[in-house]
């Protein structure tokens, strides 16, 4: 007899079936889910077979039921504590005494484009 499956749930199943975007896990003697890809885990997974096998004994968490059509989709990764992330280095900010320096060069440059394609016209006029 099967049990109650509901969203939400945090259930054991076993890995039956891995395909190319996902993983299929029985929960229940009668019913197996699909843990997507993007469920298998924290981060990108190119391959699934990297995370898991056939036969390995699995935590998920029930996203989705679609009793009537049978669909039940799974997660691993809800059930993972999320990776704390190492604090980002930012760039050194390199100081100036001139905060604009930088689009002052710039539009000496474009005073120079401006004057050499004027230079250009007169000669292509004459």
């Amino acid at each position: 007899m099967s049990k109650v499956i509901e969203e939400g749930q945090v259930i054991e199943g076993q890995v039956k079936g891995i395909k190319p975007y996902g993983a299929f896990v029985e929960i229940d003697e009668n019913v197996q889910g699909l843990v997507h890809i993007s469920e298998i885990t924290h981060g990108y997974v190119k391959d699934i077979n990297e995370h898991i096998s056939v036969g390995d004994d699995v935590k998920v968490k029930v996203l989705n039921v679609e009793e009537n059509q049978g669909k039940y989709s799974l997660s691993i990764r809800a059930t993972e504590d999320k990776p704390k992330t190492a604090p980002q280095k930012k760039a050194p900010v390199q100081s100036s005494n001139d905060e604009s320096a930088g689009f002052n060069v710039l539009k000496d440059k474009l005073e120079d484009w401006i004057n050499q394609s004027k230079e250009r016209e007169n000669t292509y006029r004459n």
